[in-house]
């Protein structure tokens, strides 16, 4: 491929010392993929907080400011990419959205992605884990800036305040959070019946564009990836990278940029709980350390994956 200009990316998420969640998830495959990455440090941990014991320290909304200033002293505050992540605190969010339209005024052709996460469903029941008043800010002043979010299914609930139990309802859902703002809308797991059966999990994908003559077009996709029976951290933080790649790189095809995606997700997963099962040994779970994303050892499926996974166009 002919060299493009370079593209750079902000991407504002956690750092853990071990392991693979936030900037570290996200970081590697964007740089593989061609990106030149900036990260902002939200959170310096030990390992991610799903271990038995995490140390380290968390950034404040004066901190990012004082760090985007310095950028800006410099004129380097351009930016082709903004990607976010999990935050807990609201003064830090607002702050992002701050830097974020301050980034579009130079750069009108800024697109943010955005992974506005709140919380998940187990057995059925949603539940949040960052404080209620984070719904608020992402609803009405993070969403309405971003041009490509990718909440799960109770993200989406919690978003647009209505209840998903059909696919029927899930493509209301993404009409309703297309309104709010993001041109794309990528619902990255639900509980919703796979055509393929029980051990498949479902991701909808929309894509609403405005053609030159103000008409609005939408492509609306379904995809079904095989269940891996374990729990990972750091594959949201992931997802949401490599789908900006492949956006990038696929500006007009939602379904070749999911298909991407969530083929090399695909291959990631099966070789990180081949080797965590390896490592724990017959019989036994394997636990955190051993359940970290394969992440280098993936560096070929991240960088051309092989298509394991296809989308339907709905």
């Amino acid at each position: 491929m002919e060299p493009e200009r370079e593209c750079r990316v902000l991407s504002i998420q956690s750092h853990v010392v071990r392991g693979y969640v936030g900037n570290k998830a996200a970081t590697f495959p964007l740089q593989v993929l061609g990106f030149e990455v900036d990260t902002v440090n939200s959170v310096q941990f030990s390992n991610h907080t799903g271990y038995a014991h995490w140390k380290g320290q968390v950034l404040n909304s004066d901190e990012l400011h004082e760090l985007y200033e310095g950028l800006k002293l410099n004129k380097v505050n351009r930016y082709d990419y903004v990607l976010t992540g999990y935050t807990r605190d609201t003064s830090f969010l607002a702050m992002v959205v701050d830097i974020v339209q301050e980034l579009k005024q130079q750069n009108s052709n800024l697109v943010y992605v955005c992974d506005p996460v709140m919380g998940d469903k187990w057995n059925g029941e949603g539940s949040m884990y960052v404080p209620k008043d984070l719904l608020p800010v992402y609803r009405d002043k993070v969403v309405p800036v971003a041009d490509i979010i990718t909440p799960n299914q109770f993200e989406a609930e919690l978003l647009t305040g209505r209840k998903i139990h059909t696919e029927k309802e899930a493509l209301e859902v993404m009409d309703m959070l297309h309104a709010m703002g993001p041109e794309t809308v990528v619902i990255t797991s639900s509980d919703l019946q796979a055509p393929l059966g029980n051990d498949y999990l479902i991701a909808l994908g929309s894509h609403r564009k405005t053609k030159a003559d103000g008409t609005k077009m939408t492509q609306r996709i379904r995809v079904e990836s095989p269940k891996v029976d374990a729990v990972f951290v750091g594959t949201g933080d992931l997802f949401a990278a490599m789908l900006l790649a492949w956006t990038h790189k696929h500006p007009n095809n939602l379904k070749v940029a999911c298909e991407k995606t969530v083929s090399a997700m695909q291959h990631v997963l099966q070789r990180t709980i081949k080797s965590a099962k390896a490592q724990a040994g017959e019989g036994n779970k394997p636990n955190s350390a051993q359940l970290e994303l394969r992440m280098v050892q993936s560096k070929k499926d991240i960088e051309n994956p092989d298509i394991i996974v296809k989308a339907t166009v709905l």
